[in-house]
Parts: C-alpha cells; structure tokens; sequence
C-alpha cells in the first residue's frame, strides 16, 4: 500500500510541476539580442563599470595606472557579457575598441578570444579630448562598412561616444545595436546583458 500510495503522490507532484512551469509566461525575445544574433549587425558597447567620471588629473594615453580603470565588478561584468555572447550564439566577428585602457580591457575581458583592435574614433571625447563631431563621422563610417557583411562587429566605446552616434545614453555595459541604414544608422534595440 505504501509503495503505491508513495506513487501516487510523485506522479501528482509531477503533474503540479509540469503545470506550473507551462503557466509560467514565457519571457518576449530581447530584440536586441535578436539582431544581433541575425549578424549583419553592429554592438555599440559602453565599457563595465569604471567608478567615477572622466579621467583623473594627469591622464596619460596608454598608462593604465594614470586613467580611471574598471573596478573588480567592472570586469566581472566585461567577463560576464561575453560569456552572455557566445551562449547566445552571437556571431562576433571584429571587435574594435577605444584606446582608453577600461574601454580596451571590456574588450579584453569580453572577448578573450578575438584579437581587440584599437581604433581612435572610438576614444573619450569627454572632457576636451579628443575631437566629438570627427570621431563620430569616422564612427558611422566604420558602421557603414559593415553592410551587407556577415556576423556582428563589436565597437567598445564610451557613453559621449554612443550618445553622439545614437542620441542614447547607456548604462555602463550596456549593449546598443545598430545597423548601416541608406541614411545612417538605425538603432535597433539595446539590452543589458
């Protein structure tokens, strides 16, 4: 009696679970995630979390130890977005960077198997550095090469960056997606990964 009273209730335990897992609403595809995953398509990524704003007296291009740099949780977040990638599927296939090293070390971090390129156009032009309204044409330009390519290029920029490209403002390490368009860019979506 025991054994099949003791089936009785694991099969009813079962049928409960199943039940409640089939309520559940399922969670809308990120459309972010869904471009990007389609490739053809270009990743706007704001470096992880750097504390602070700008960079510090003294900043020298290429000395890590002069810039604001990532904190621990800033590149467990960088390493956390790759990883996000590729079990997503995401076919990243050229991955250029700012020459900041917390933008550079995002890269880094993220794509630890694909060689980062340092690309100027994508540097701070925060504070003065550098020349906004230059960097961002260069930018687009590299952006409207991507079309009709294959696979998703990462560009590891920072927020002034993104904002003058997009008209957005992104969250440290977020994601935003664009695509050439015949008459610039077209943002189609963003997530935090």
């Amino acid at each position: 009696m025991h054994a099949r009273l003791r089936r009785t209730f694991l099969t009813a335990a079962a049928a409960l679970a199943a039940a409640s897992v089939a309520a559940q609403p399922s969670r809308p595809p990120d459309p972010a995630l869904a471009a990007l995953a389609a490739g053809g398509t270009v990743a706007l990524i704001r470096h992880a979390a750097a504390p602070g704003t700008g960079d510090p007296p003294g900043f020298r291009l290429g000395e890590c130890a002069t810039q604001r740099n990532l904190s621990g949780a800033g590149r467990q977040q960088a390493a956390d977005l790759g990883r996000r990638i590729r079990s997503a599927k995401i076919p990243v296939t050229e991955v250029r960077s700012s020459r900041w090293c917390r933008a550079a070390d995002t890269a880094r971090l993220a794509f630890p198997d694909l060689q980062t390129g340092p690309d100027p156009a994508l540097d701070s032009f925060f504070a003065g550095r550098g020349s906004g309204a230059a960097q961002t044409e260069r930018a687009k330009a590299v952006i409207q090469a991507w079309r009709g390519r294959p696979g998703v290029l990462v560009m590891v920029t920072h927020q002034v960056n993104i904002t003058a490209l997009t008209g957005l403002v992104p969250a440290e390490g977020e994601v935003v997606v664009v695509a050439p368009g015949a008459d610039g860019l077209v943002v189609l979506g963003r997530t935090r990964i």
